[in-house]
């Protein structure tokens, strides 16, 4: 039964700054680099054969820390741009409350939260999901089938994305679904479906 552990990065500087980050590469804040440890005193117990993780840097070095504080050396790691976040276009590096105030809280909370309505030059939810998915398909789910415990390391939409798909949830559900920062959401699967037998956010 192969574990599939899915964790958002800890907090960045602009999740601080309460600006949308998007692709945009920012480094984790000291809370963040404690949260990653926290992480990894979690996922001692979880035996982790391969990670994958995007390509921006809180992610990467989110696992990084993690591992190293779960005692976990040397295994294989893939990184692609396909697990990045949701692009955000012309909002990147804008905070999301002067956003709210000149364009109004009703179009924040739609290129926040609709599904298939992208900002400005940026991503939907929907476009996330269809870059997201078939990687997922073709890259990390035969890694699954032959028994290997993953860890993917990537962000609040990327892995959302993962999460509806998993959890075969509606659009309305997914757009509700809130993944708090390096919470270790553990997937165990049967082996040979890789059907879903158990899933747990581990908090402490």
């Amino acid at each position: 039964m192969p574990y599939l552990i899915l964790l958002r990065h800890g907090q960045s500087q602009w999740n601080l700054e309460n600006k949308f980050t998007g692709w945009v590469d920012i480094d984790l804040t000291a809370k963040g680099e404690i949260e990653a440890s926290h992480a990894g005193d979690i996922l001692q117990k979880y035996p982790i054969d391969i990670l994958f993780t995007s390509v921006l840097m809180r992610a990467i070095r989110t696992a990084d820390i993690a591992l190293k504080q779960a005692g976990i050396q040397s295994i294989p790691t893939y990184r692609s741009d396909k697990l990045n976040e949701r692009h955000y276009g012309d909002l990147q590096g804008l905070n999301k409350d002067d956003i709210g105030k000149e364009y109004g809280s009703d179009q924040l909370k739609v290129w926040r939260r609709s599904y298939d309505i992208a900002p400005p030059n940026g991503e939907s939810l929907k476009m996330t999901q269809e870059r997201v998915l078939p990687y997922f398909h073709e890259t990390i789910i035969p890694e699954l089938q032959k028994g290997k415990n993953v860890l993917i390391t990537a962000h609040g939409n990327s892995l959302r994305a993962l999460i509806a798909e998993l959890d075969k949830m509606s659009k309305e559900d997914i757009l509700e679904l809130n993944i708090p920062t390096a919470i270790p959401i553990v997937y165990t699967l049967e082996h040979e479906t890789l059907k879903v037998l158990h899933k747990e956010q581990l908090n402490d």
